[in-house]
């Protein structure tokens, strides 16, 4: 599949990506590229944000990919049973731990747990060794469960801007891979 044969949809995490964010650049480079956008950023509403989702699933006039980062991963699967449109693919990064108790900030938990029923489209997961939000051990047990392919990120953090992901070209290179695999 190429770009232009897909509406890529961007689906950022708790606070939004920045401008200097992978998903924000690649957005800018992806000509059908589409971010999803939230009405509070900041004090994440799982009804709400999947709502949102559905509502950018099914306005698509092409088949979808979906690139989620961070709280964009559970609201991305969250929203599944409610699309209606064909999703070709899922590029998911850095999946928190929205069902440990531990997990801060606390309102994650609402978006957990996980649905583990396995996804029905090609996905693609990379998990970092140190992040913050969510275990490797974790990012590859949901990945297991979903069919997602896991790629090991190392000793990456939380694969943001924060962590040094800014530009992020390893994961665009495998992003094209991904997508050059994927049925129209």
């Amino acid at each position: 599949m190429k770009v232009s044969g897909a509406h890529i949809l961007i689906v950022p995490g708790y606070t939004n990506s920045g401008p200097d964010h992978w998903q924000s650049r690649w957005e800018r480079k992806l000509s059908t590229a589409r971010r999803v956008v939230q009405a509070e950023w900041s004090k994440p509403v799982r009804e709400d944000w999947v709502d949102r989702m559905v509502d950018a699933v099914n306005a698509a006039t092409k088949p979808v990919v979906i690139i989620a980062h961070s709280l964009g991963v559970p609201t991305a699967v969250h929203a599944l049973p409610h699309c209606k449109r064909k999703i070709a693919g899922a590029f998911l990064v850095a999946p928190p731990e929205v069902a440990n108790p531990k997990v801060r900030p606390k309102h994650f938990m609402t978006f957990g747990p996980y649905p583990r029923d396995p996804l029905p489209f090609p996905s693609l997961m990379i998990a970092s060794r140190n992040d913050p939000f969510g275990s490797y051990d974790h990012a590859g047990d949901i990945a297991n469960a979903w069919g997602s392919l896991l790629i090991d990120a190392g000793e990456a953090g939380h694969i943001n801007t924060e962590s040094g992901h800014g530009p992020w070209p390893e994961g665009s290179m495998v992003f094209a891979q991904f997508l050059s695999r994927l049925q129209a």
